[in-house]
């Protein structure tokens, strides 16, 4: 039996991408400026949200699962909304087979999510799924509340149409948001004490716009501005596409201090063959050369990527190029998947399938070779001084965490509050993170 007396606490639980963790604290921002609070700790909402996403194999058979585990003991439900890439791919379906939830909104439409609720608390289930971004944003409320990181939408969708994504059917086309819309909400974000903005999009790099004259400007520009802002320390992106890199964008990393050392840029495969089967705009050999061209320009920087293993047709030749493109490059961070087949790409119906098996056994192999690169990269670190952001308080008492201009994790004991941006030395390194002294410390 479902609930439907108006909701005062509600819950948003985001899955995936930092898209979607973005999308998530919009939906909440909404929620609060009609009045509704967030549930406590451990205490039951009267609605809640279920923001989803849609990349990886049975993302569907999750968010049944997820619904099921909200049916209270007395057999009630509280006003269930599943909101993002599922939503929008099969809202129809989820509003057929699961009857206790009452909306149904994707990812360009939730702005309208207060108007949903209402009309579910009602009684009246409700789907929409349009797709009209631009409207999105500008019904959304005034940012007022930022961690010591932040994040900021500034491009949404895709045109690359890349056959193993679903992304441009959930997300559309590509949209850049207005230059004179993204200033006012990172202002917004530092008054609110944000000291690093990241800047998020599903080709955040294809962003472009007119800048407070009316002159064209393409990300780099966008970038440039956001760093005149005074009380902005840091500026990141994610994530971008080696389709969209520009001239101006290599040489921001070289002549913008405020931009982390750090770059995002997903390969997919090391294979030529198969970069060309998934509709990839570039080759193993011109991404090399990207990434060089950026290190050219800032020779500190730290190199990310996202790899696919098992696209139908790899074969184990295949699969050696992405482990040799891995080891020439020497990643200090690099995400790993299996490929999923997902209905309405074209990938999903090609020959040649890859079995799980042979999945397993080449991700398993690739992911040793980036825990490799990442440990080895945290360990050359080991004696540098850097500013770490502060973050959030650590296990142990008197611990703080925070990240360090490669995005490395850093732990380090000391007097420091969250938000605050510290001096440590690099003094040593695990796996995934390193342990840092304040330079206070290290000079008494």
């Amino acid at each position: 039996m479902r609930s439907t007396s108006p909701p005062r606490t509600y819950r948003v639980k985001s899955f995936g991408c930092q898209m979607n963790v973005y999308d998530g604290e919009r939906m909440s921002e909404l929620l609060a400026e009609q009045g509704l609070t967030p549930a406590a700790d451990g205490a039951d909402a009267d609605l809640v949200v279920l923001n989803t996403c849609h990349i990886r194999e049975k993302a569907a058979d999750k968010v049944y699962s997820d619904i099921g585990r909200l049916r209270r003991e007395d057999g009630t439900t509280p006003l269930i909304a599943v909101a993002g890439c599922v939503a929008q791919a099969e809202g129809e379906e989820i509003m057929a087979r699961a009857p206790s939830v009452s909306m149904v909104v994707g990812p360009q439409a939730y702005h309208r999510l207060p108007e949903m609720v209402e009309r579910a608390a009602a009684g009246q289930r409700a789907t929409d799924t349009d797709m009209p971004a631009a409207a999105k944003f500008a019904a959304l409320p005034a940012r007022r509340r930022a961690g010591a990181s932040a994040f900021l939408t500034v491009q949404e969708g895709c045109d690359k149409f890349c056959t193993y994504c679903v992304v441009p059917y959930t997300r559309g086309a590509e949209i850049s948001r207005p230059f004179d819309d993204l200033l006012a909400e990172a202002e917004r974000l530092t008054e609110a004490g944000a000291r690093e903005i990241t800047l998020l999009g599903q080709n955040v790099n294809a962003w472009t716009g007119e800048d407070a004259k009316g002159r064209a400007i393409a990300f780099d520009g966008l970038v440039r501005e956001l760093a005149k802002l005074p009380d902005l320390q840091r500026i990141r992106y994610t994530t971008s596409h080696p389709n969209d890199v520009t001239e101006g964008l290599i040489a921001a990393h070289g002549e913008v201090s405020k931009l982390m050392p750090y770059l995002h840029l997903p390969v997919q495969s090391g294979s030529n063959p198969i970069l060309k089967a998934m509709n990839r705009s570039h080759t193993a050999e011109s991404y090399l050369r990207l990434l060089e061209r950026f290190r050219a320009a800032r020779p500190d920087i730290a190199l990310s990527g996202d790899f696919i293993v098992g696209f139908p047709g790899e074969t184990e030749q295949d699969f050696s190029d992405t482990l040799q493109l891995v080891d020439s490059v020497g990643y200090a961070q690099a995400f790993s998947f299996k490929y999923s087949p997902r209905p309405g790409t074209p990938a999903a119906t090609m020959e040649h399938q890859i079995a799980p098996g042979v999945m397993d056994e080449r991700l398993q192999r690739l992911q040793a070779a980036i825990n490799r690169d990442q440990y080895a990269f945290n360990r050359k670190s080991v004696g540098l001084r850097c500013d770490v952001l502060v973050e959030r308080k650590g296990k142990h008492p008197g611990q703080w965490l925070g990240k360090s201009p490669w995005l490395q994790s850093v732990h380090f004991e000391g007097d420091a509050k969250i938000g605050d941006m510290v001096t440590v030395d690099l003094a040593e390194a695990g796996p995934n993170s390193l342990r840092g002294i304040l330079a206070t410390q290290a000079a008494a």
